[in-house]
């Protein structure tokens, strides 16, 4: 019998911008240009909505802290926001200039990053009540970031990549006290300077960036149907490692349409990666032996974003409009979420013994 597969019910009505898995369950949240958040049971096929959280605008990212009862969003409105999933109570944490497109939750280091099209990241430090959030200004806007246990991966235009030690970053944004005039989300600016500073492999625009399980590196993706897969040690054994590859490509009537590589996430336990394109098609590789694992049926739309579950059990995968076949607006059917099931083996690398 394959493995199972269902579509969640009560999909957002617009476009889906983010999926993540709860750190202590099968929850989902789910962000959406509709001004809503979704949190979703996914531990029953068919899945069950929990409950909806609405926002102002549309929601860009969505990422849980160090529970299962705590989020954090961000969006159009330009804030960083907490949202007790219990309650469903939000606060501001700061305020950018721009609209928030990244965010992601640091667990060993207690830190909330958020990265806005102001071309700042804020650091936020949830376990402190005396620290103000600070501001980093970056050479480029951001499109996307990721992290491991030790490594912030920030990937901007111009073809821009900065890595920053998370330890470093933690100890140099902690010891700024909260000023009187910080109830309106002010950050305040500091100068930090990343681990590294690297041009992408990818000669076009960044969509995408997830960083390695094993805290060994980190896969890109861009707009030009390519994923590259490098490495954080910079010795020159190591770079010479790094490589890139064409994907999510149709051939129509002879000739080659390139769709953009909209998500990437890496399995917890197995080191391998899913990726997901403007073709509707996701894909499972093995980034070491350079090698398709395997690549799944074809979705109704684009494919916004992937996500495994905290076990790697499970793959989730939202579908949205990418109007990459020229059509306008946002069709019946379009938006959904689907759950797999994955097979002991299904997200296995080929260079590993079965």
């Amino acid at each position: 019998m394959p493995p199972a597969q269902y579509e969640l019910s009560d999909p957002p009505s617009d476009a889906i911008s983010a999926i993540k898995y709860a750190p202590e369950s099968l929850q989902l949240l789910v962000a959406s240009w509709d001004k809503n958040v979704y949190l979703y049971d996914t531990s029953e096929s068919g899945g069950r909505l929990l409950r909806t959280y609405q926002h102002r605008v549309p929601v860009l990212d969505v990422c849980f802290g160090d529970d299962d009862g705590n989020a954090y969003t961000t969006g159009l409105d330009w804030d960083v926001r907490h949202l007790n999933l219990s309650t469903g109570e939000q606060a501001v944490l700061s305020s950018h200039t721009a609209g928030v497109k990244s965010l992601v939750y640091s667990l060993q280091h207690h830190l909330l990053i958020s990265a806005s099209w102001d071309s700042t990241l804020h650091i936020h430090h949830l376990r402190s009540n005396s620290s103000q959030p600070t501001s980093i200004v970056l050479p480029s806007k951001p499109f996307s970031i990721s992290l491991t246990a030790t490594k912030l991966v920030v990937a901007m235009a111009s073809r821009a990549l900065h890595i920053y030690d998370l330890a470093s970053l933690a100890s140099s944004t902690s010891s700024l006290p909260k000023t009187t005039d910080s109830q309106g989300g002010a950050a305040i600016p500091i100068s930090v300077e990343p681990w590294q500073r690297r041009e992408s492999s990818l000669k076009f625009m960044t969509r995408a960036v997830a960083c390695m399980p094993n805290d060994a590196g980190y896969a890109s993706s861009s707009i030009e149907g390519r994923v590259a897969v490098e490495w954080f040690d910079p010795s020159p054994e190591s770079q010479a490692r790094k490589y890139a590859f064409k994907c999510h490509r149709q051939t129509d009537q002879g000739i080659d349409v390139v769709y953009p590589v909209n998500a990437l996430a890496f399995h917890p336990v197995h080191g391998t990666f899913a990726s997901g394109g403007g073709d509707g098609f996701v894909a499972l590789w093995d980034g070491v032996a350079k090698r398709r694992i395997r690549q799944y049926q074809r979705y109704a739309s684009s494919v916004s974003a992937v996500a495994f579950s905290r076990d790697g059990k499970f793959l989730a995968v939202a579908i949205s409009p990418g109007f990459e076949d020229g059509r306008e607006g946002v069709g019946e059917g379009d938006i959904k979420v689907f759950i797999r099931e994955l097979g002991p083996n299904e997200a296995k690398g080929k260079g590993m013994k079965q």
